[in-house]
């Protein structure tokens, strides 16, 4: 039997929509099931067994992340099966980044009304995410919070376990003066630097919803679009070469991403010209009149994830990752510096 609190209900907090949520988001969680799997939805903890096979010294790799500010704008646009990719993405791109596979995956929604086929719609997007990045969403929690948020908002953060071989970890004490940055194209803004983007465009509903014809298409869906995930050209590259070190752009930009990858001595020299920048950070920069070294220092610039191999491997790298659906290309070389990124 269901518990159901009619006192809870009056305070805010209705059980019972809850279950319903959950009923509405298993044939998408079903989705993500990989053989590890051993537990179902609604036990108190998900039960996962790894797969071993051919790992001699499993490492166990996890991240944790959120959407932020970005789900404001699915708020006023109302929709609300992107941004569960987004959740994914920033976890796992994350991992990959060490070399690791990704296994599973967990959810967190805190939201002001728990409107069930809205949290599902939230979590069909987590799903898709787990798909895409080929690990199982093993568990969750959806919270409702009356009076801590408005009834029509929500937060979204996750967190993902990937397992890599100790002796397969990427080491990028490795890199020297002359190996070459590959550029691994974004899908656009991702989920990073929305405070930002939210200011520049005084975002409401009617901008949101203008076409753009520099975008060719409406702002509100451009800056949903969901973040790249990068999982399956990152296991295709590693296959293919010696990764040398990965890492993902997110909050921070270049200038804060690229030297968490690099070691002491050694920066990346980044030929501005080779950066294929997306339209929508060339209409962020004029719109908000921000200056180069800000974008670059916030945004991912059209860039999701930067690769560093020998230069005998560039052309074998960037193949790989267009052999798996991405697009990669040349975009600077390692220097010796203590600048950490130059671009020039």
């Amino acid at each position: 039997m269901k518990s159901f609190s009619e006192s809870y209900k009056e305070a805010g907090v209705d059980v019972t929509a809850g279950y319903k949520a959950v009923e509405l988001m298993k044939a998408h969680v079903a989705r993500t099931m990989t053989n590890g799997v051993l537990s179902g939805i609604g036990g108190f903890g998900g039960l996962f067994e790894l797969d071993l096979k051919g790992i001699e010294h499993p490492v166990l790799v996890s991240g944790t992340d959120g959407v932020g500010t970005k789900v404001k704008l699915a708020f006023i646009m109302d929709k609300h099966d992107t941004v569960g990719i987004d959740c994914v993405a920033m976890c796992v791109n994350d991992i990959i980044c060490c070399g690791a596979k990704p296994q599973f995956f967990l959810d967190y929604i805190a939201c002001g009304k728990n409107i069930p086929e809205k949290i599902a719609s939230i979590v069909s997007g987590v799903a898709e995410g787990c798909v895409q990045a080929g690990c199982a969403l093993i568990g969750g929690e959806t919270a409702e919070h009356p009076g801590l948020m408005p009834e029509n908002e929500y937060d979204l953060a996750g967190f993902s376990v990937g397992v890599v071989d100790k002796n397969k970890i990427i080491d990028p004490s490795q890199q020297k003066e002359g190996d070459v940055v590959i550029a691994i194209k974004s899908s656009g803004v991702h989920s990073n630097g929305f405070s930002l983007v939210r200011k520049v465009f005084a975002i409401n509903e009617q901008n949101l919803h203008r076409h753009q014809s520099d975008l060719g298409t409406t702002l509100g869906e451009c800056l949903l679009t969901p973040t790249k995930i990068y999982v399956k050209a990152v296991m295709s590259l590693l296959d293919s070469v010696k990764v040398k070190s990965l890492s993902h752009i997110t909050g921070g930009g270049f200038y804060e991403n690229i030297p968490r990858s690099l070691p002491a001595g050694i920066s990346a020299k980044i030929d501005r010209s080779a950066v294929q920048v997306l339209p929508i950070f060339d209409l962020i920069a004029k719109t908000g009149k921000i200056p180069e070294r800000d974008m670059f220092n916030t945004f991912n610039m059209g860039v999701g994830m930067v690769v560093v191999v020998d230069k005998n491997d560039a052309d074998k790298a960037v193949e790989a990752v267009r052999n798996a659906g991405e697009e990669a290309y040349v975009m600077g070389e390692l220097v010796k510096s203590d600048e950490g990124v130059i671009i020039c």
